[in-house]
């Protein structure tokens, strides 16, 4: 253990001599010298402890006094070490090798075999007697459910503390402890609890929690924050074949693809709630795969698993999070069913993975008690609520929280409800919360309204030349019932002012019925989608287009203004009815969306006019949300599918609007989680229109004339280089996260992920469109065959970066047909 690390521990002890606390860390080693991984530590005459990582490091600590730790490891006599005081740090202990039992035991190192292995035999036991998860084997059941959500900033030095950013913050350092799974001093920043009833009906297929009570401190508005952790980790059957969070599949150490994977130890027996267990130790076979190493405990009669923890292996492929620890504790009822009582998760987040980085710790502790079953409860109880804020259960008593909490808190956690309501007054505190804001924002925040977004000041394109933009928006709180957005752009070529604005009002929180309208005036690179969009204030693809393949001179001028009435009848289901107007002219010079007007083809227009009404429904199943204002915050982003249908229709004459249509769309996106294999996203996207129309209301396939990802566009094509009345296409998209370039020596030391994927689209269009177009455009559609390009990536380049090349696969003859194209795509990923 290196010194740094010690004087981090010695510091922790200094701030907290009133805690009665037993601390000890340290390296265990053999008589060679050699460093013993997975030995057991605990402390004498109990049931708490660890075991040595796999360089021989171990960090233990307990609320109550011991006078003594003991170390053992199959092979080595079992050695007590006495602890000279509460704190005993850099400790080095030498196991001998125990002569009497070399004969009849076999040491493992390196990797173990399958094969004559008790550890897996016993494992071979725990597969064929595998416990059916508790609340899965009755037909209803109810629990209550206690958890404690913890931010820390960690690895708090004599240099953190004597940092000017905390001037006037000084106070905060007498509330520093150690972690007691790393041995980190850590300062808690945010403590949130909650107490929940869970209700679930297995023949229906449904479930729900009822939030009892919820009280925080630190960032108390930030519920997003608290949300977005609380989604990361959400499953506790340790018998399925994956562990999930982070959007990766970790291979479970139980599973059956375990032991292809894992190296087992029989590491010792022991009583464990007076029943006798066998401990299990596991590590990785190979480096850089998303795997674990810790022990369990398995009883030697029922075969069920009483005690696992998790770590994840520090050269795993994920970004930003250089350790993830997981503590599970079960009850068997009946020998035959198992129920969670308690689980611990930790994140340890930072920059970088050294030992001695600086980052934060996120904590979720859950317990689970008050089981009930076989309860019917009617079919509409398990109907979810549209909106239910219920504000009365953030505000519970002190007596409510020592009458519901299944876990007290401890001194340490008791000081941070007093530290951090404290800390949130000192104005040293807010500038380094304001900075934090506009990183994760991009707003900056005011007094009621906020500044941005800051990332959109500046843009190009070939129109505009330099552009720059100011924007803006009304903010009271994440629960604000109204909203208003707005912003202004000067482009310096064409010496002119653009600008957006759009409001929207929540009228029913119940129903979630929503008004909204705006106006926006600017230039714009259309046929970027296949999917309407009438978002007054989306982002403008002609300001992103500073590098282009080829010319980027088809950009046109849009005016457009919409209105809307939207509703959520049933959860996550929403409609919605609209209404817009546009007029849509070409902006650069030699681009023309002319048309003719008469039947004999003689007279041309060349701005477009249009009244469009339309009908949406849209349904993500599955979607978590945080608050209920009038723009509640998507926690699981990439986590639900996505149906989209829109039935619009074009009337003419109304507001001088030129062309009658019918229009259909329907658009399908489901990302999948294929176990070990990686991330994928579908998505399927169908559309027709039924009338006649020019080229600036027809579907163009969105092709991709930038260096830079864009959603669900075709990179290798140019712009209008496809038009379509009629299509369906499909993108694919597959991450095997690093699954085969982590087999490949010096090459996984990058952490590199593998990327594949394809996209193709049909299309045609009517020859009476074709008639009314009079741009000079060759109006051409992917009607013979389906167009399809395919591409090969590598990802996770710097942790920010993925490189993807796409390969053209047909339509080769059309004119300036791009076969290659390289696209590049920014973005912070675990």
């Amino acid at each position: 253990m290196n010194r740094r690390f010690s004087l981090f521990l010695l510091l922790s002890f200094c701030l907290n001599l009133v805690h009665a606390q037993t601390k000890v860390g340290g390296r265990v080693i053999d008589n060679s010298g050699k460093t013993v991984p997975f030995a057991n530590v605990i402390f004498e005459n109990s049931s708490s402890g660890t075991t040595t990582n796999e360089i021989g490091e171990f960090y233990l600590q307990s609320d109550n006094d011991y006078e003594a730790i003991v170390v053992s490891f199959l092979g080595y006599k079992t050695q007590r070490v006495p602890l000279e005081s509460s704190v005993n740090l850099d400790l080095e202990i030498i196991l001998e090798e125990e002569a009497s039992s070399l004969d009849e035991v076999f040491v493992y190192r390196g990797k173990t075999s399958k094969k004559n292995n008790p550890a897996i035999d016993i494992l071979k036991k725990v597969w064929a007697n595998r416990r059916k998860n508790g609340v899965k084997a009755f037909k209803q059941y109810s629990y209550k459910e206690y958890e404690k959500l913890e931010f820390d900033l960690n690895t708090i030095d004599s240099a953190v503390i004597n940092n000017r950013i905390f001037n006037g913050m000084e106070f905060i350092f007498n509330y520093a402890d150690t972690n007691n799974v790393t041995g980190k001093t850590y300062l808690p920043v945010f403590i949130n609890e909650s107490v929940s009833r869970i209700y679930g009906d297995n023949e229906l297929g449904r479930n729900k929690e009822v939030l009892i009570g919820n009280k925080n401190s630190g960032f108390s508005q930030n519920r997003n924050l608290i949300d977005a952790v609380k989604d990361i980790y959400d499953d506790y059957d340790i018998y399925k074949t994956y562990i999930k969070f982070f959007d990766k599949s970790f291979v479970n150490p139980i599973s059956t693809t375990g032991i292809d994977t894992y190296n087992y130890i029989l590491s010792d027996s022991a009583y464990v709630d007076n029943k006798w267990c066998y401990n299990i130790i596991y590590y990785p076979r190979r480096e850089n795969e998303l795997t674990f190493r810790g022990n369990f405990w398995v009883n030697d009669t029922t075969w069920a698993v009483k005690h696992i923890n998790l770590e994840s292996s520090r050269d795993a492929n994920i970004n930003w999070v250089k350790q993830v620890y997981i503590e599970q504790d079960y009850e068997v009822l009946n020998d035959s069913i198992f129920l969670i009582t308690r689980d611990f998760f930790m994140a340890d987040f930072g920059l970088t993975k050294k030992k001695g980085s600086r980052g934060v710790y996120a904590k979720r502790t859950m317990l689970f008690d008050e089981y009930e079953f076989n309860k019917e409860k009617p079919e509409s109880f398990y109907q979810q609520q549209v909106y239910d804020p219920r504000p009365q259960v953030y505000d519970r008593s002190e007596e409510f929280w020592e009458a519901n909490r299944l876990e007290e808190l401890n001194k340490d956690e008791q000081g941070i409800y007093v530290m951090l309501d404290s800390l949130t007054k000192t104005r040293a505190f807010k500038r380094i919360y304001d900075i934090a804001t506009i990183a994760e924002s991009g707003y900056v925040e005011f007094d009621g309204w906020d500044y941005g977004p800051v990332y959109s000041t500046f843009g190009f394109n070939d129109v505009e030349g330099m552009r720059v933009r100011f924007g803006g928006r009304t903010y009271f709180g994440q629960n604000d019932p109204w909203r208003i957005e707005g912003y202004g752009a000067y482009g310096f070529k064409d010496d002119k002012f653009k600008y957006g604005i759009s409001g929207k009002v929540l009228i029913d929180p119940k129903s979630r019925l929503i008004i909204s309208g705006g106006n926006r005036r600017d230039v714009e690179q259309l046929g970027t989608s296949l999917t309407n969009s009438t978002d007054v204030l989306g982002r403008s693809l002609a300001s992103s287009s500073l590098i282009n393949v080829g010319d980027n001179d088809k950009l046109s001028s849009i005016n457009l203004s919409t209105f809307s009435i939207s509703m959520e009848p049933v959860k996550n289901l929403t409609f919605r009815v609209g209404a817009n107007y546009r007029e849509i002219s070409p902006a650069s010079p030699g681009f023309s969306l002319d048309y003719y007007v008469d039947e004999e083809r003689t007279v041309t227009d060349t701005e477009i006019n249009q009244t469009e009404l339309s009908t949406i429904l849209t349904f993500t199943p599955g979607r978590k949300v945080s608050g209920y204002g009038v723009e509640p915050n998507v926690v699981n982003e990439e986590d639900f599918p996505t149906f989209f249908l829109n039935y619009s229709l074009g009337v003419k004459d109304v507001f001088n609007s030129d062309f009658n249509y019918k229009k259909l769309q329907f658009f399908y996106n489901q990302p999948l989680l294929i176990g070990g294999l990686g991330r994928s996203n579908l998505s399927i996207e169908s559309g027709k229109t039924f009338d006649p129309v020019p080229l600036g209301l027809l579907s163009v396939v969105p092709g991709n004339q930038t260096y830079f990802g864009i959603y669900n566009t075709f990179p290798t094509l140019d712009y209008y280089e496809f038009v379509t009345d009629s299509y369906v296409s499909a993108h694919f998209h597959h991450n095997f996260n690093g699954r085969f370039f982590s087999r490949i020596p010096l090459l996984r030391e990058l952490n590199l992920r593998e990327l594949v994927g394809i996209s193709a689209v049909w299309g045609d269009i009517s020859e009476e469109s074709k008639k009314l177009d009079a741009s000079g455009i060759q109006l051409r559609a992917p009607d013979s065959d389906p167009y399809y390009e395919y591409y090969f990536g590598i990802g996770n380049i710097l942790k920010i970066l993925q490189i993807e090349a796409h390969f053209r696969g047909n339509y080769f003859q059309n004119p300036d047909a791009r076969s290659f194209a390289i696209i590049a795509d920014f973005g912070f990923h675990f």
